[in-house]
């Protein structure tokens, strides 16, 4: 990319089908995190729950609000979207359409590869954390990044 730093969203289940206001655990979101600047020193992570870690409190507006924000974020200002979905989530879901639609590398862990969200969007799927970070130690991400130079700020089809 430039001499600008890499943005990094870090997508992922957090509520996924609970029917009352608890959460699926969200610690995958802190060693991805210090994986990501580890690899990558001058990068930005964007964690939602980092900032919005009571987000399942919040009122309509104020909820509405941070999920249209998310999502403006994930179509217009990241480099790298990761999709954390051991299970389905919608809102991952939609993340990873607005980053995948705006020329973004999408990454999912996740089993689900045959979900088609997570088929269709992804440029990589990893299982599971550790073949996640098997892909950021080999330089995959690296040169996915290298080749998604092309395909940035171009219309979708």
């Amino acid at each position: 990319m430039s001499d600008q730093p890499l943005h990094f969203f870090i997508a992922g289940i957090m509520q996924g089908s609970m029917r009352d206001l608890t959460l699926h655990d969200q610690s995958y979101r802190v060693e991805l995190c210090r994986r990501l600047q580890e690899y990558f020193p001058q990068c930005r992570v964007y964690d939602p729950f980092a900032n919005h870690s009571n987000s399942v409190t919040y009122d309509d507006q104020k909820g509405r609000e941070t999920f249209l924000k998310h999502n403006k974020m994930c179509g217009t200002q990241i480099d790298v979207l990761i999709a954390f979905a051991p299970e389905a989530s919608m809102g991952t879901a939609i993340e990873m359409w607005e980053a995948y639609k705006n020329g973004a590398v999408v990454i999912s862990i996740s089993p689900l590869r045959l979900n088609w969200a997570i088929k269709f969007l992804s440029d990589v799927i990893c299982e599971d954390l550790a073949e996640f970070f098997g892909v950021l130690q080999n330089g995959t991400i690296q040169k996915l990044l290298d080749d998604s130079k092309n395909r940035r700020n171009k219309p979708f089809d």
